[in-house]
């Protein structure tokens, strides 16, 4: 079971709200300013409390995953013929446990929810089931600054919006209104002892320029300094910096994101997560006595996609422990979940299936070939060699379905 979170927004008022499909355990906060007496922080109901007054050292996870597409064949594989409807939801069947394993799980949303006509490359716009497929296999928050922000205008941002937020699923990156941007972003997270926050941004929207009052955060290492300073007048223990950036199909970070990573950690950036390439890139962390340092994921690649040549049908997800002991808050673990999409064909219909490797690399007959498994092996063997040779401060991990491990070889 989830531990007791907080997801808080800097609103004008304050509002504890259930929504629909959330977790059980879960409450969604939102709060009038840092410091408030409204605002509930040092009593949560369910917090374990100490009779000589010591706080227990608290542990939140985190979980990120890369792009979630929305091409043709993928909306094809969604849509029941016999109905017209949709549905999403063997895509995550296999990786849902570990997405729900998690305190809070971040995706991002590289399609817009503009309503029918549903079209994949290059103007994306997929049924609406797809965010309810997200939520209900674990997704808490979906981010949606990327270069498909605006594929359908400012009205498929707005409608996008609306869509997640009738769903219960928080989001950044995307706003209604300057004013909009102003009042929800940085998004909080509150977790027992710590507070975390999210910022997102992306290198641009494909050259569509995107009218007021819609509203996107495009990559602006000024604005991004101010952002993080905000977050700590929030008291952010960590802020998290998820980033759409790169060269498409690049397995090594470009010069420009080197740069723009170096810019956002000298403006207090704490951890950096990174999408867009549709690739792997490395994974890197500073580790010494005070834990782990200073990650920057350059590029998790593709959640889930049709794109199916090679390294393009994977991703990795990215797993972070964030430990509070005392008054401070320091990364504990991190490590990577290698994901492979599997597309066979059933019942004369393709589909799409998110499958953790680790798990199913020792399951060639699970696949309808030899040739698919083959294919995921492939994947599996440019991602490793990429990640341990190139990569620092990351270990490859698996769940049980009870618990993480470090992946052996």
């Amino acid at each position: 079971m989830r531990s007791l979170k907080y997801i808080i927004m800097p609103l004008l008022l304050t509002l504890t709200e259930i929504l629909p499909g959330q977790k059980a355990g879960t409450v969604l906060i939102s709060h009038s300013a840092p410091g408030s007496s409204q605002f509930p922080y040092t009593s949560v109901i369910g917090m374990p409390s100490d009779p000589y007054g010591r706080e227990a050292d608290t542990v939140l996870t985190l979980l990120f995953a890369g792009d979630i597409m929305g091409h043709d064949g993928q909306i094809a594989a969604a849509r029941d013929d016999s109905t017209g409807t949709y549905s999403y939801f063997s895509v995550f069947k296999y990786i849902s446990p570990l997405i729900s394993s998690v305190d809070v799980a971040i995706g991002n949303l590289e399609v817009t929810l503009g309503g029918p006509p549903y079209k994949g490359y290059p103007a994306f716009s997929s049924p609406d089931e797809l965010a309810v497929a997200c939520r209900n296999a674990g997704f808490d928050i979906l981010g949606t600054a990327n270069n498909h922000s605006a594929d359908r205008g400012p009205r498929g941002i707005f409608r996008t919006i609306r869509v997640l937020d009738s769903l219960g699923i928080r989001h950044t990156g995307t706003w209604i209104s300057p004013e909009e941007r102003d009042i929800l972003s940085p998004l909080m997270i509150g977790h027992e002892s710590m507070r975390i926050a999210l910022l997102a941004y992306t290198y641009g929207t494909n050259g569509i320029v995107v009218p007021p009052p819609a509203t996107v955060a495009y990559i602006d290492t000024v604005r991004a300094a101010a952002d993080i300073k905000r977050a700590g007048f929030l008291d952010a223990d960590q802020t998290v910096i998820f980033i759409h950036w790169g060269i498409e199909y690049d397995t090594l970070p470009s010069a420009d994101q080197k740069k723009t990573a170096e810019a956002l950690q000298r403006g207090g950036a704490d951890i950096i997560i990174g999408s867009h390439p549709h690739v792997v890139q490395p994974v890197k962390a500073e580790t010494d006595s005070t834990g782990i340092r200073n990650p920057v994921v350059w590029s998790m690649g593709n959640f889930v996609s049709n794109q199916r040549t090679r390294r393009r049908d994977g991703g990795v997800m990215i797993r972070l422990e964030i430990t509070a002991s005392g008054d401070s808050a320091f990364i504990s673990d991190a490590g990577y979940v290698l994901t492979w999409v599997y597309t066979p064909v059933e019942d004369g219909k393709k589909k799409f299936y998110i499958l953790p490797c680790a798990e199913y690399e020792s399951k060639p007959g699970f696949f309808q070939s030899p040739e698919d498994f083959e294919a995921m092996m492939i994947y599996i063997a440019d991602a490793r060699r990429l990640l341990e040779n190139q990569g620092t401060g990351f270990r490859e991990l698996t769940f049980d379905g009870m618990s993480w491990a470090a992946v052996e070889r």
